[in-house]
């Protein structure tokens, strides 16, 4: 099931490049081997902040025509994820906080971004925000993620 429709960027001098995932990966919000999953394609901004273009379809919604507040969540929380693993390291989140400030359409153009705003050690302070065709801030989060080592395969 795929959850979004890859868009130009809306920006001519923003200088985006795929952020490249293993095709074996089962992660909820970006594993291309997860049936179920957001299959959310990120791209990485030349200051290491990551923007991902989409559309999440109506299997996610809470309200008719909105997505559900878990799922905005998860959106946020992926961008910031991926901030941290722009900068090589591997983190899983501590700590989430969500404002919702409008609701989040489904099935309509949305804009993810995420980025770092202090690392200190293994911890990565983070903010995300969604925003929609327009630019206008939908929801907003900040977020610590502590780096993990890599589990033993």
């Amino acid at each position: 099931m795929t959850t979004h429709h890859q868009m130009p960027a809306d920006h001519p001098n923003e200088h985006l490049t795929p952020f490249a995932h293993r095709a074996s990966n089962r992660c909820f919000g970006c594993g291309p081997a997860n049936p179920s999953g957001l299959h959310l394609e990120f791209q990485l901004a030349t200051d290491l902040s990551v923007v991902c273009l989409a559309q999440v379809n109506d299997h996610f919604e809470g309200h008719p025509g909105y997505l559900h507040g878990g799922v905005i969540a998860t959106l946020l929380d992926e961008a910031m994820s991926k901030s941290v693993r722009a900068r090589n390291a591997l983190a899983m989140t501590r700590e989430l906080k969500v404002e919702y400030l409008r609701p989040v359409p489904s099935c309509a153009p949305i804009r993810i971004e995420g980025r770092i705003v202090k690392h200190e050690g293994r911890k990565f302070w983070a903010e995300a925000a969604i925003l929609d065709e327009h630019r206008i801030r939908l929801a907003h989060s900040t977020g610590i993620f502590i780096e993990i080592k890599p589990k033993a395969s």
